[in-house]
C-alpha cells in the first residue's frame, strides 16, 4: 500500500493521478482532512481515509498497512507546521512504513531568509534521524506561485515588487510525475534529492518580458523597496504576517537560495521539464 496525504491539493492530486498510472487502485491510498473531497478517487477504488497533521490519533488509521508514505508538507507556517510535519512523519514511522517520502523545497536551510525553508530543514533533519530509508524530495520553487505576482501586471502593464533574484521556477507536474516515480522505483531516490529544478532560473524581470511577449502588451518590471511594498500589501488587504512572510521570499531569492537548477528532474522524468513560458502561457490563458 502506498499511501499519500494531502492528495486533495495542487500538488497531492496530481502526484496521486501519476500514482494511478503506475499502479492498480487499491494499491492506493490516501490520508486527507475531508474524504468528502476525495470522493472522486474513493470512486476510482482508493482507499480513501480521515487523516489530520494536527490530530495525530487520525493517523494511524489513515496510515494502516502503508509500505511506503508520501508526506505533501503541512499548508501552515511556522513553528506549527514543524510540530505537524513531525507528527505525519512518525505516523508513517509507526505505521510501519518501509520508506517515507516528504515533499521538501530546493532552498531547505535552518538559516534561509525565507521562513518555509527551515521549516522543511527541520523535517529533513528529523527524517535522516529515524533510521529508516527516506527521501526528501528537494521540489523547485512552484511556478503557478507567479500567479501571485502577476496578476495585476496584466491589467496595470506594471509588475511591481521588491527587488529579488533568479528563481527555478518548476512545474507542479513535472513534480507530481517525479514523486510517483520515487514512490514506486525503490532506491531511485534515496535521501535528500538534489534540487528537483526546471532547466532555467528567471527573475521578475524576465517574467516581465516574458509576459509583454504573451500578451503583445508591454509589462514593465517595476522595483519597489521592501517598506513600500508590504506598506501597499496591507493596505491591499493582506495581513502584516503574511506580507512578512513573502519578503522572506524576495529577501531569499536577493541572495540567490533559489537561483540552482539541477539535471536530476529531467532525467528522473525522462522529458525536459515545463518552461516557466509554458507555465505563464497557461496562467494568462486562464484570466
Amino acid at each position: 500500500m502506498f499511501v499519500v496525504t494531502g492528495a486533495t491539493g495542487h500538488l497531492g492530486s496530481q502526484i496521486v493521478d501519476r500514482l494511478l498510472d503506475r499502479l492498480p487502485p487499491d494499491a492506493v491510498g490516501v490520508s486527507v482532512r475531508d474524504v468528502d473531497k476525495a470522493a472522486g478517487l474513493a470512486e476510482r477504488g482508493v482507499r480513501v481515509r480521515a487523516g489530520d497533521f494536527t490530530d495525530p490519533t487520525t493517523l494511524e488509521h489513515a496510515f494502516e498497512g502503508a509500505d511506503k508514505v508520501l508526506v505533501v508538507s503541512a499548508a501552515i507556517r511556522g513553528a506549527d507546521a514543524v510540530v505537524a510535519n513531525r507528527a505525519a512523519i512518525d505516523a508513517a514511522h509507526a505505521a510501519g512504513a518501509k520508506r517515507i517520502l516528504y515533499t521538501s523545497h530546493q532552498a531547505a536551510s535552518r538559516d534561509s531568509l525565507f521562513a518555509a525553508q527551515p521549516t522543511h530543514a527541520a523535517a529533513e533533519e528529523h527524517l535522516a534521524g529515524l533510521g529508516v530509508p527516506f527521501t526528501a524530495l528537494r521540489n523547485g520553487f512552484y511556478a503557478s506561485t507567479l500567479s501571485f505576482s502577476i496578476g495585476t501586471a496584466l491589467q496595470t502593464g506594471q509588475l511591481v515588487a521588491p527587488a529579488d533574484g533568479p528563481v527555478s521556477w518548476t512545474a507542479h507536474a513535472d513534480l507530481a510525475e517525479a514523486a510517483a516515480i520515487a514512490l514506486t522505483e525503490e532506491g531511485l531516490l534515496d535521501g535528500i534529492t538534489p534540487a528537483l529544478t526546471a532547466a532555467e532560473a528567471l527573475d521578475l524581470e524576465a517574467v516581465a518580458g516574458i509576459l509583454s511577449d504573451i500578451t503583445g502588451r508591454a509589462v514593465t518590471r517595476v522595483v519597489v523597496t521592501d517598506d513600500q511594498w508590504r506598506a501597499a500589501a496591507i493596505e491591499r488587504g493582506t495581513p502584516a504576517a503574511a506580507a512578512e512572510f513573502t519578503l522572506g521570499l524576495y529577501r531569499a531569492a536577493r541572495r540567490g537560495e533559489f537561483a540552482v537548477t539541477d539535471p536530476t528532474l529531467q532525467t528522473l522524468i525522462g522529458h525536459r521539464p515545463t518552461s516557466v513560458r509554458s507555465v505563464l502561457e497557461a496562467i494568462v490563458a486562464q484570466r
